[in-house]
Order: structure tokens, then sequence, then C-alpha cells
């Protein structure tokens, strides 16, 4: 965990960390197998506990949204799943979520069934539209978080994750497969780090955005990979199909890549230097992509990019373009995207 490539990950771990601590000492107990012992222990009841249920539930960390037919579905610290019905002008908190693990992912097939992954190797699933879910997925012999996950369809998905792991399942993920991933030459046995899966749906194709530059492809529904050294060596935390067919992916230090079916890479000039840590093409074909220190990234043909910065450089996890504008996400939550708030 403490390669270049998750980075931006640690400051947030850190934060959930340290947060539910005070709130989960009393489930730990005193005394007993010294500092180690109690560690320990509070490692194992913290994965055994059911969400939080937070005073400012807008306020935690959020690292991933998505649409569930109308609804908005964004996952994050402690187990948080939030939930808006009203364009992201509210939120509220899902009653039921049986995890406080950090959660990473979220991804829906309709408006009511959909999957969420974290750490842990922990798999939620939903049937409501969000309101409640269930375990199908946790392996509690290593912390081998998953980074993303992504279904085809209500039986056909995969998740990825840490040291190349990767699962594919044909049943909704009652039941997980290991894939194996190629492997880059002189690399170690642990494997690139796979970060964001994302699916050019026309073409019928699936890629990974990945670490040391690398992008994986898949023609057969995630069966099978093709490794494609894009010529970049930063991690790519980021990658989206856009509706004209093209593809991008974005990262380390605000690389920006562009192909237009995804065996050549062209770099492209995103004119930041802060990683880019999510993408998002609006209803309008415009493109947005959200990073560090406050950065902004936007573009009306996904070529050519016009950047930004907000003024209280929030560290900007994911984006989620609608009709009314983007909708920001933070370590520190949900973020206003208007001029008065750090715009």
């Amino acid at each position: 965990m403490n390669r270049l490539a998750i980075r931006w990950l640690l400051p947030v771990m850190a934060a959930a960390l340290l947060a539910i601590l005070p709130a989960s000492a009393q489930l730990v107990g005193a005394g007993g197998g010294g500092a180690g012992g109690d560690v320990a222990k509070f490692v194992k009841e913290l994965r055994q506990l059911p969400a939080m249920g937070l005073a400012s539930p807008t306020r935690a960390g959020m690292l991933s949204a998505t649409t569930a037919g109308k609804r908005i579905v964004a996952v994050g610290d402690h187990g948080t799943v939030l939930l808006s019905d009203d364009d992201g002008k509210t939120w509220r908190q899902a009653r039921e979520v049986p995890t406080r693990l950090m959660l990473t992912s979220v991804c829906f097939v309709d408006a009511m069934r959909g999957w969420a992954v974290g750490h842990w190797g922990v798999v939620l699933h939903t049937e409501d539209g969000g309101d409640s879910w269930k375990l199908l997925r946790q392996d509690t012999s290593v912390d081998q978080p998953l980074f993303s996950v992504y279904f085809m369809d209500r039986k056909q998905g995969l998740v990825v994750g840490l040291w190349s792991l990767a699962l594919r399942t044909s049943d909704g993920g009652l039941h997980w497969t290991s894939v194996k991933m190629p492997a880059p030459p002189g690399g170690d046995k642990a494997g690139p780090n796979l970060y964001r899966i994302f699916w050019a749906k026309e073409a019928g194709t699936l890629f990974i955005a990945a670490e040391m530059g690398l992008v994986y492809r898949s023609d057969d529904g995630g069966q099978s990979w093709q490794m494609i050294q894009t010529g970049q060596r930063g991690s790519l935390w980021t990658g989206l199909a856009l509706r004209d067919g093209s593809l991008l992916v974005a990262g380390l230090n605000g690389q920006m890549l562009r192909s237009s079916d995804g065996s050549a890479w062209t770099a492209l000039a995103s004119g930041v230097e802060g990683s880019i840590t999510d993408l998002a093409q609006g209803p309008d074909g415009s493109v947005i992509g959200v990073g560090l220190a406050g950065t902004i990234v936007e573009s009306s043909d996904g070529v050519s990019f016009k950047a930004n910065s907000r003024r209280d450089r929030a560290s900007l996890t994911a984006v989620l373009a609608t009709a009314q504008g983007p909708l920001l996400f933070s370590k520190d939550g949900v973020v206003r995207s208007d001029s008065s708030d750090g715009r």
C-alpha cells in the first residue's frame, strides 16, 4: 500500500480511520494482548460493523458516484452510501449498509440493482436503488482493496484492485472467479494495481486504467485481457469511453491520453500538474475531469482542455456530470460547484 500510484488514497484512508476510532473504541475494549492485540481486535471488530449513522453524512469522504435511474448514489468512508432524488440538492444516508469499511466504487445497471466494492475485498449488492445493501463477498485473510466495479448487465460483472486482483462473476456476484492478468515485462510478482474499469459499450470492449501507464483491454466480457503499453509510466487512475467511440485515461501528475480504439494512445495537454482522479461526460458531450488540489479540467470535444483550480484546493475524488451541471465529491464530502463555494 506504499506505492506512489495509490498515494492519493492514503490521506483519505487515514482520515477515515482517525474518524471512526473514537466511535468504535468501546467495541474494542481495553486490556489483554497489549497495543498490538488491541489494534488487531479493533480491525477485526471493524470488519464486522455496519455503516455508521453520521450526523453530517455529506461530510464523509466520497470516492465514487453514479446514477440509478433518476437517483444519484455516492459511496465512501465508513461504509457511507449517500442517496439523492433531487439532482444532488439534498442527500440522505442509506438505511442499511452491512459494512463500516471504506467503499471505493459503485455501479448500477438499472434504477434498482447496483454493486459497491471496497477494502478487505468487500462486495455489496442492492436491489432497491441503494436504500439497503447485502454483503456478497469479503476476504478476511488480507486487506487487498477493490478499487473498481463494473457490471454489464444483472449477471455479468467484474471487480479489480490491488496487485492485479481481478475477479469475474456470471451470477450477479454470488460467486467469483479469479482472472489472470498479463504481467508487464520486468514487473514484480504482485502485479500492477488496477484502478478503473470502463466499457466502450458500442464496441463491446472493456478497459482497465492501471498502474505504470498501462491499459488492459478485453473483447470477451473480461474473460481474457490484453496489456497495452501507452508509452507513459505514471499511474492511470481513471478512464472514460466517450459517446463518439473515443477513449480517455488520466491520472498521476495531470497526464491525459486519448485513443480512437484502445490500441494506440496519444498524450493530451490537460493544463494541470495535479493528479486527475475522475472523468465524466455530460449530456451535451462535454468532458470534465477532477483531481487533487482542487483540479478541474473541462473540454467541449474531449481533445482540447481548459484547466482551473478551486480556491479551496479541495481534494476532488469523483465527478458526476448531469443536465443541471457537474456534481463534485471530495475527501471532505459533497462539494458545491457554484462560485460561492471555492470556484
